[in-house]
């Protein structure tokens, strides 16, 4: 696995590097985020970036959303020291995949990004499933494909895997307790918002009209359903 390591601080950048190291991973360093950028743009085939927040002059934030814009399908965890709930979600809502905070261990670093790795098919492809049509949308899983009216709808890796799974359970109400461990991983420990916003961030891609959804419906207090007989 390729990733991308995007801190400023080296003696945090070298424990990180060395940790990733010793499970195989090949390691990209940058320690700005116009840097980041750069070397992400040459290597072309990063599939994990972890982003240190707080930099001094292009911040994490815009390093992900910049990432997100050029590269739907990469992964992206945010390394951050601040514990406010307003930067968890802003982290989430430009399109990254889960946040670790400082400090943290290297067995929960290598977690994370084993649990996101899964979710991307990096260490193994999934088994031919077929196709499933649901009005306008076609749900592609051997090509990790959504079309809607044929046209591709760029997914981030925990987007398609939520997508997934209520396709899979299209017409079950699915909580948001089960969508955290089917996605995140049983030992997820982390904010249930995230899959809110992860589902707020679909509803923008794929509903006519976010705040009235025709496909992923809210089960008020408990989760979230997609609803094959809505569809248009």
């Amino acid at each position: 696995m390729k990733v991308l390591l995007l801190e400023d601080e080296e003696s945090i950048r070298g424990f990180i590097r060395i940790n990733l190291k010793r499970q195989g991973m090949e390691v990209i360093e940058a320690d700005t985020g116009e840097e980041a950028l750069v070397k992400a743009g040459l290597e072309g085939d990063i599939q994990i970036a972890l982003l240190d927040v707080m930099l001094p002059t292009i911040s994490g934030f815009e390093v992900c959303e910049q990432l997100r814009l050029q590269y739907p399908r990469m992964g992206i965890i945010m390394l951050t020291a601040r514990s406010q709930e307003a930067d968890k979600i802003r982290g989430l809502e430009l399109g990254a995949d889960d946040y670790v905070h400082k400090p943290f261990s290297p067995g929960e670093l290598v977690a994370r990004m084993k649990a996101l790795s899964r979710r991307m098919n990096i260490e193994e492809m999934p088994d031919r499933e077929p196709e499933t049509g649901l009005g306008p949308i076609r749900f592609v899983p051997e090509e990790r494909k959504l079309l809607k009216h044929e046209e591709e709808i760029q997914l981030t890796p925990t987007e398609y895997a939520i997508v997934k799974l209520l396709l899979e359970r299209s017409n079950k109400s699915v909580s948001r307790d089960d969508i955290l461990t089917e996605v995140w991983g049983r030992h997820y420990v982390g904010d249930l918002k995230i899959v809110d916003v992860n589902i707020r961030r679909l509803r923008q891609k794929i509903e006519e009209d976010p705040s009235n959804p025709v496909y992923i419906h809210t089960v008020w207090g408990y989760g979230y359903i997609w609803k094959r007989d809505s569809q248009p």
